[in-house]
């Protein structure tokens, strides 16, 4: 669907609606502004990465906009990369539901919520990631993100979620500084002194569902990026102990 004709149409939808104004964008990058009625205060200090579930950014941006579906997200990012703001960073958008991450329990109060234009069953689009990357930079400059704070919605709401999901590459990511990974877990043969709950606890999952939680971990950090997952558990073992070690050696 063309850009001017989605923004079109979101206008036309939200001057329908109370309290559905449209602002300033925070970022400067290249986006239009979508606006969701669908927030409220918030302070941002995580990022939550989505994909959609929807097969074209027309029918998400319909569904993270409408007050009946009570859902948003900050941003959308679209397959071909344009890029959709529909809530003010510092407003709380509801994108995360409930969720838990390193001791915070109201996910949607500290974070930024990006949407992905992605069905959950195919890789993303390289002009999507690029754009993703440009916005998790400019986010990290301006709110000192730390590598750890960029998670999934998976990571957040085990058991629960698993978007960004199997084919989201994840490693990518973490070697410009969004998420942490460690290359080496799967040569070490160091043994590992901390048993898998507590280094799932220390990294940020929920200590209360830690079987959920050793799945979403897998899927973060076992999966390739093309769909496979690995079911290894010592090497998920080794790659808990080496994060564990970077993100004590970063904080």
């Amino acid at each position: 669907m063309d850009r001017v004709w989605v923004r079109f149409l979101s206008f036309i939808l939200c001057g329908a609606l109370v309290g559905c104004a449209s602002f300033k964008p925070d970022s400067t990058l290249p986006l239009s502004v979508v606006p969701s009625p669908n927030a409220d205060e918030r302070r941002p200090s995580l990022v939550v990465i989505h994909y959609t579930s929807n097969d074209d950014a027309a029918h998400s941006l319909n569904t993270l906009t409408s007050p009946e579906r009570r859902v948003s997200a900050h941003y959308l990012i679209s397959r071909e990369g344009a890029l959709y703001q529909m809530v003010p960073e510092s407003r709380r958008a509801w994108h995360a539901g409930q969720a838990y991450w390193a001791g915070i329990t109201d996910v949607n109060s500290a974070s930024i919520g990006i949407e992905l234009d992605n069905n959950g069953t195919e890789p993303y689009d390289e002009a999507q990631l690029a754009t993703l990357q440009t916005l998790l930079h400019d986010l990290r400059v301006r709110y000192r993100i730390p590598a750890a704070n960029f998670v999934g919605h998976s990571d957040v709401a085990p058991g629960r979620k698993i978007d960004p999901g199997a084919y989201f590459p994840w490693q990518q990511l973490a070697a410009s500084g969004f998420g942490l990974w460690c290359t080496s877990a799967a040569e070490t043969t160091e043994p590992v002194p901390i048993s898998m709950p507590v280094m799932l606890t220390l990294l940020g999952y929920d200590p209360r569902l830690p079987d959920a939680s050793r799945e979403a971990f897998r899927l973060h950090y076992l999966s390739d990026g093309h769909g496979g997952l690995s079911d290894d558990d010592a090497l998920a073992q080794r790659m808990a102990y080496c994060l564990l070690k970077q993100k004590t050696g970063q904080e």
